[in-house]
């Protein structure tokens, strides 16, 4: 079952005991905390791992302007950038590049972005809605409970559902095989 910022943050509050909300813009405690900590929560999540269901690949468009030095090319991130995990001028990997600026800076004439990007929260699986739930429990804790050691609990609560869900999203995908490997080329 997909769900809504709004109902992973009313999830969240029910853990702590508080009142659910059905809107960020309510006017209460509850819908305060979740508008103003949601958002970094989420993309703080989300760019923690190399998440299957937020992993893209993207060509970059170069801009007109050229770096000030280093690099010869400039090129536009994506809108919902989040995280580079890897830049190739054909396959996604493999290229010297700097991030300055909100924009990748190379001596590629092309750009592939292998990176994370911000899913709608409906295509979040179930084992990374518990660990969003788990963390924005945590998070809103001091602010509408005022107790330390509760939230010091929830922390250790969704650390632990982070390494379940990295595990389970970990077994989705096969292991990176070993394509260039010096020493075995040297042996032959």
């Amino acid at each position: 079952m997909a769900l809504s910022s709004i109902a992973l943050c009313a999830r969240a509050l029910l853990k702590l005991g508080c009142a659910t909300i059905a809107s960020f813009d309510e006017g209460t405690a509850e819908s305060e905390v979740a508008a103003n900590l949601y958002p970094s929560t989420r993309d703080a999540l989300l760019s923690a791992h190399r998440w299957t269901f937020a992993l893209g690949q993207a060509t970059l468009p170069r801009l007109s302007g050229v770096p000030v030095a280093d690099y010869d090319y400039a090129y536009q991130l994506p809108a919902d950038f989040l995280r580079v995990i890897s830049a190739g001028a054909d396959r996604g990997r493999g290229l010297d590049y700097r991030l300055m600026e909100r924009r990748l800076h190379t001596n590629a004439d092309q750009v592939v972005l292998t990176y994370i990007f911000r899913p709608d929260e409906m295509a979040f699986p179930p084992f990374f809605d518990q660990v969003l739930i788990a963390r924005l429990a945590a998070e809103f804790c001091i602010p509408l409970t005022e107790s330390p050691t509760r939230a010091e609990a929830l922390y250790r609560i969704a650390n632990d559902e982070f390494a379940r869900a990295k595990g389970i999203d970990g077994q989705q995908q096969p292991p990176a095989a070993i394509e260039e490997f010096p020493l075995l080329e040297a042996r032959n």
